[in-house]
């Protein structure tokens, strides 16, 4: 390998005053959740996109934000512990709330987003799937962000390459790698972003419910096996049986899962005026 781009040395922190910081990483999650929830908002204030299809006022998505923020940080950091590093933290337990030290999993947070709109769609009387469809059309911003904090913290780096744009990351060894965080967030963030808005858009989708959650779940899971094949596997898990990643074993159930939606979706008359 001839050539290889420097890693930018972008401090992971952007302010910090005596024992507080303001890292790269929590704003990205304040980033996708700010925005996810504005985007909501306008979907919902939006007729042309319903004719008709029974939905929420925009104000109830003010409640929903903390219920999704407690879905997002509890799932994604018992997802990490229990799918990522188990041992570790069993035998560190104490360790377990300490999430600025990282360690965060899409797919338990995944996990938790879900649970926490089962409950707030029961609780509120609120039809789940147009909640979960709301969801997932918001969801593709914080992947986006998320994936580019994760690049300026230098981690979840990708495996070795020859490609003119390699990077050399700072704690991954002198070897030229993918930036695999940029791909996921191109293919996870603006890619997926514009698969679901063609659909809630074009194809009216958020008339047919299931039709854009079942798009958002199967989207993330192809953009995120296609991505695997450039990501380093973490190193305490390694490579599993076939060449498989945990990453991709945990995404095939939402390929599946999304697929099975989205037909059910199309096989039922559109939701205009029908419960």
């Amino acid at each position: 390998m001839l050539f290889a781009l420097p890693f930018p040395a972008i401090d992971p922190v952007l302010i910090e005053v005596g024992p507080f910081a303001i890292r790269w990483y929590a704003l990205a999650y304040i980033a996708g959740i700010v925005l996810g929830w504005w985007y909501m908002k306008r979907l919902l204030a939006n007729p042309a996109l319903w004719a008709g299809t029974p939905h929420p006022q925009p104000a109830v998505i003010d409640d929903f934000v903390l219920w999704a923020t407690l879905g997002i940080i509890l799932g994604g950091r018992i997802g990490y512990v229990l799918f990522y590093n188990p041992a570790y933290f069993f035998a560190n337990p104490w360790e377990i709330p300490v999430i600025w030290g990282g360690g965060m999993s899409f797919h338990g947070g995944f996990a938790g987003v879900v649970v926490a709109m089962v409950l707030f769609a029961r609780t509120r009387g609120i039809r789940m799937w147009t909640l979960f469809d709301l969801a997932g059309a918001a969801a593709p911003f914080g992947l986006f962000f998320g994936r580019i904090a994760n690049f300026i913290n230098g981690e979840l780096w990708g495996r070795p390459a020859d490609v003119a744009w390699a990077i050399v990351f700072p704690y991954a060894g002198p070897e030229p790698r993918h930036p695999s965080q940029l791909y996921e967030a191109g293919l996870e963030g603006l890619v997926l972003f514009l698969v679901v808005r063609f659909v809630t858009h074009r194809l009216k989708g958020l008339q047919r419910p299931g039709l854009t959650a079942g798009t958002f779940a199967a989207g993330y899971g192809l953009a995120r096996i296609v991505s695997e094949f450039f990501r380093m596997p973490d190193i305490q898990i390694g490579f599993l049986a076939g060449g498989l990643t945990m990453g991709m074993l945990l995404s095939l159930p939402m390929v599946i899962a999304g697929g099975a939606a989205i037909v059910w979706a199309l096989r039922r008359p559109a939701a205009g005026g029908r419960v």
